[in-house]
Protein backbone atom coordinates (compact mmCIF):
# COMPACT_ATOMS: atom_id res chain seq x y z
CA UNK A 1 0.00 0.00 0.00
CA UNK A 2 3.14 2.22 0.60
CA UNK A 3 2.42 2.74 -3.40
CA UNK A 4 -0.88 4.07 -3.06
CA UNK A 5 0.20 6.35 -0.69
CA UNK A 6 2.78 8.46 -2.82
CA UNK A 7 0.18 8.30 -5.13
CA UNK A 8 -1.86 10.43 -2.41
CA UNK A 9 0.97 12.46 -1.55
CA UNK A 10 1.38 13.42 -5.73
CA UNK A 11 -1.95 14.68 -5.68
CA UNK A 12 -1.34 16.87 -3.04
CA UNK A 13 1.55 17.59 -3.84
CA UNK A 14 1.27 18.66 -7.69
CA UNK A 15 -2.93 20.08 -7.29
CA UNK A 16 -3.59 23.23 -4.99
CA UNK A 17 -7.07 22.46 -5.36
CA UNK A 18 -7.40 19.43 -3.69
CA UNK A 19 -8.28 19.36 -0.19
CA UNK A 20 -8.60 16.35 2.78
CA UNK A 21 -10.44 13.58 2.01
CA UNK A 22 -11.66 14.71 -1.57
CA UNK A 23 -8.67 13.23 -2.96
CA UNK A 24 -10.48 9.93 -2.81
CA UNK A 25 -11.98 11.06 -5.44
CA UNK A 26 -9.75 11.86 -8.13
CA UNK A 27 -10.12 9.19 -11.31
CA UNK A 28 -6.06 9.24 -11.48
CA UNK A 29 -6.39 7.81 -7.86
CA UNK A 30 -8.83 5.33 -9.05
CA UNK A 31 -7.24 4.22 -12.26
CA UNK A 32 -3.67 3.58 -11.15
CA UNK A 33 -4.76 1.35 -7.56
CA UNK A 34 -7.20 -0.59 -9.67
CA UNK A 35 -4.24 -1.03 -12.20
CA UNK A 36 -1.56 -1.44 -9.86
CA UNK A 37 -3.42 -3.99 -7.49
CA UNK A 38 -5.57 -5.73 -10.13
CA UNK A 39 -5.15 -5.49 -13.20
CA UNK A 40 -1.16 -5.60 -13.50
CA UNK A 41 -0.50 -8.50 -11.44
CA UNK A 42 -3.41 -10.56 -13.56
CA UNK A 43 -1.77 -9.50 -16.68
CA UNK A 44 1.90 -10.65 -15.18
CA UNK A 45 -0.45 -13.88 -14.13
CA UNK A 46 -1.44 -14.81 -17.51
CA UNK A 47 -4.96 -14.65 -16.57
CA UNK A 48 -7.05 -13.97 -20.06
CA UNK A 49 -9.68 -11.81 -20.46
CA UNK A 50 -9.87 -9.97 -17.32
CA UNK A 51 -7.21 -7.57 -17.51
CA UNK A 52 -8.55 -6.28 -20.16
CA UNK A 53 -11.73 -5.98 -18.97
CA UNK A 54 -11.08 -3.99 -16.36
CA UNK A 55 -9.29 -1.86 -17.89
CA UNK A 56 -11.53 -0.89 -20.35
CA UNK A 57 -14.12 -0.72 -17.23
CA UNK A 58 -11.52 1.80 -15.96
CA UNK A 59 -11.56 3.66 -19.36
CA UNK A 60 -15.48 4.18 -19.45
CA UNK A 61 -15.38 5.41 -15.69
CA UNK A 62 -11.94 7.67 -15.87
CA UNK A 63 -11.44 8.44 -19.25
CA UNK A 64 -7.75 7.05 -18.19
CA UNK A 65 -7.30 4.36 -20.78
CA UNK A 66 -3.83 2.10 -19.25
CA UNK A 67 -3.05 -1.29 -21.01
CA UNK A 68 -2.54 -3.95 -18.23
CA UNK A 69 0.87 -4.33 -19.88
CA UNK A 70 2.16 -0.89 -18.52
CA UNK A 71 4.75 -0.61 -15.70
CA UNK A 72 4.16 2.46 -13.55
CA UNK A 73 6.08 3.58 -10.18
CA UNK A 74 4.74 4.89 -7.29
CA UNK A 75 3.72 8.87 -6.72
CA UNK A 76 1.84 8.79 -10.47
CA UNK A 77 -0.56 11.61 -11.16
CA UNK A 78 -2.75 12.28 -14.40
CA UNK A 79 -4.78 15.50 -13.82
CA UNK A 80 -7.81 15.71 -15.17
CA UNK A 81 -6.85 12.38 -17.01
CA UNK A 82 -9.46 12.13 -19.87
CA UNK A 83 -8.44 10.98 -22.78
CA UNK A 84 -4.99 9.98 -21.72
CA UNK A 85 -3.83 6.35 -23.15
CA UNK A 86 -0.61 4.19 -21.90
CA UNK A 87 0.59 1.65 -23.78
CA UNK A 88 1.12 -2.36 -23.01
CA UNK A 89 5.67 -2.04 -23.31
CA UNK A 90 5.28 1.66 -21.40
CA UNK A 91 7.58 2.11 -18.74
CA UNK A 92 7.34 4.72 -16.30
CA UNK A 93 9.17 5.97 -13.20
CA UNK A 94 8.41 7.56 -9.98
CA UNK A 95 6.64 10.46 -9.27
CA UNK A 96 5.84 11.09 -13.31
CA UNK A 97 3.00 13.55 -13.80
CA UNK A 98 1.15 13.90 -16.69
CA UNK A 99 -2.43 16.28 -17.89
CA UNK A 100 -5.02 15.16 -20.16
CA UNK A 101 -4.92 13.62 -23.62
CA UNK A 102 -1.25 12.57 -23.04
CA UNK A 103 -0.69 9.36 -25.81
CA UNK A 104 2.37 7.08 -25.14
CA UNK A 105 1.69 4.88 -28.31
CA UNK A 106 3.66 2.37 -30.05
CA UNK A 107 5.12 2.18 -33.12
CA UNK A 108 3.47 -0.77 -35.68
CA UNK A 109 2.58 -3.95 -34.61
CA UNK A 110 6.30 -5.38 -33.13
CA UNK A 111 5.45 -7.78 -30.18
CA UNK A 112 8.74 -6.67 -28.65
CA UNK A 113 9.22 -3.38 -27.04
CA UNK A 114 7.45 -0.40 -28.57
CA UNK A 115 6.63 1.57 -25.99
CA UNK A 116 8.29 4.87 -24.55
CA UNK A 117 10.27 4.44 -20.94
CA UNK A 118 9.46 7.43 -18.52
CA UNK A 119 12.16 8.11 -16.11
CA UNK A 120 11.50 9.41 -12.75
CA UNK A 121 10.32 13.03 -11.53
CA UNK A 122 9.23 13.54 -15.49
CA UNK A 123 6.07 16.03 -16.51
CA UNK A 124 4.44 15.53 -19.48
CA UNK A 125 2.12 18.57 -20.36
CA UNK A 126 -1.32 18.86 -21.96
CA UNK A 127 -1.54 16.96 -25.56
CA UNK A 128 1.59 15.34 -25.51
CA UNK A 129 2.32 12.15 -27.84
CA UNK A 130 5.57 10.23 -27.47
CA UNK A 131 5.25 7.55 -29.71
CA UNK A 132 8.06 4.67 -30.13
CA UNK A 133 10.31 2.73 -27.84
CA UNK A 134 12.19 5.65 -26.92
CA UNK A 135 13.55 7.17 -23.50
CA UNK A 136 11.99 10.50 -21.51
CA UNK A 137 15.64 11.10 -18.97
CA UNK A 138 14.76 11.83 -15.28
CA UNK A 139 13.71 15.27 -14.14
CA UNK A 140 12.47 16.24 -17.50
CA UNK A 141 9.30 18.25 -18.60
CA UNK A 142 7.46 17.57 -21.89
CA UNK A 143 5.98 20.72 -23.14
CA UNK A 144 1.68 20.52 -23.88
CA UNK A 145 1.08 19.93 -27.55
CA UNK A 146 4.90 18.59 -27.93
CA UNK A 147 4.60 15.61 -30.42
CA UNK A 148 8.09 13.01 -30.10
CA UNK A 149 8.34 10.11 -31.95
CA UNK A 150 11.18 7.73 -31.81
CA UNK A 151 13.29 10.85 -30.53
CA UNK A 152 15.24 10.02 -26.98
CA UNK A 153 15.01 12.84 -24.63
CA UNK A 154 17.72 13.74 -21.80
CA UNK A 155 18.02 14.07 -18.45
CA UNK A 156 16.95 17.52 -16.54
CA UNK A 157 16.13 18.87 -19.85
CA UNK A 158 13.00 20.64 -21.06
CA UNK A 159 11.64 19.79 -24.68
CA UNK A 160 8.53 22.03 -26.74
CA UNK A 161 6.90 21.84 -29.92
CA UNK A 162 6.65 19.97 -33.30
CA UNK A 163 9.39 19.10 -34.40
CA UNK A 164 10.73 18.62 -30.80
CA UNK A 165 13.32 21.11 -29.77
CA UNK A 166 15.50 21.15 -26.09
CA UNK A 167 14.67 24.55 -24.80
CA UNK A 168 16.53 24.05 -21.11
CA UNK A 169 19.02 21.90 -20.63
CA UNK A 170 20.85 21.33 -17.25
CA UNK A 171 19.21 24.91 -15.86
CA UNK A 172 20.63 26.40 -18.80
CA UNK A 173 18.47 28.40 -21.72
CA UNK A 174 19.58 26.97 -24.75
CA UNK A 175 17.59 26.04 -28.88
CA UNK A 176 18.82 22.76 -29.64
CA UNK A 177 17.09 19.67 -32.21
CA UNK A 178 16.06 16.91 -30.48
CA UNK A 179 17.96 14.39 -32.27
CA UNK A 180 16.45 11.16 -33.45
CA UNK A 181 16.75 7.82 -31.93
CA UNK A 182 19.33 4.94 -33.10
CA UNK A 183 15.85 3.24 -33.35
CA UNK A 184 14.29 5.43 -36.19
CA UNK A 185 17.65 5.61 -37.78
CA UNK A 186 18.11 1.96 -37.94
CA UNK A 187 14.31 1.89 -39.33
CA UNK A 188 15.30 4.70 -42.37
CA UNK A 189 18.30 2.36 -43.30
CA UNK A 190 15.87 -0.28 -43.51
CA UNK A 191 13.46 1.57 -45.20
CA UNK A 192 15.85 3.03 -47.88
CA UNK A 193 17.47 -0.39 -48.25
CA UNK A 194 13.78 -2.20 -49.28
CA UNK A 195 13.41 0.53 -51.37
CA UNK A 196 16.55 0.27 -53.79
CA UNK A 197 16.30 -3.66 -53.48
CA UNK A 198 15.90 -6.05 -56.81
CA UNK A 199 12.62 -7.50 -57.14
CA UNK A 200 12.17 -10.76 -55.62
CA UNK A 201 15.13 -10.19 -53.45
CA UNK A 202 14.29 -11.07 -49.97
CA UNK A 203 14.71 -8.72 -46.86
CA UNK A 204 16.56 -9.29 -43.89
CA UNK A 205 14.63 -9.87 -40.87
CA UNK A 206 17.00 -8.87 -38.50
CA UNK A 207 16.01 -7.24 -35.24
CA UNK A 208 17.49 -4.07 -33.76
CA UNK A 209 19.82 -6.18 -31.07
CA UNK A 210 21.20 -8.35 -33.81
CA UNK A 211 19.63 -11.17 -33.76
CA UNK A 212 17.70 -12.80 -36.62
Amino acid sequence: MRAMLEDIRAIYRHDPACKNIEVLLYPSLHVITVHRYVIHPFYCLGVPFLPRLFSQLMRFFTGIEIHPGAKIGPGFFCDHGCGVVIGETTEIGRNCVMFHAVTLGGTGKEKRKRHPTIGDDVFIGHGATIIGPVTIGSNSKIGAQTVIVNRDVPENCTVVGSPPRIVKLAGRQVNLPLPVSPYRQLDQEREKKAEFSMPGEVESTCNYDGTC
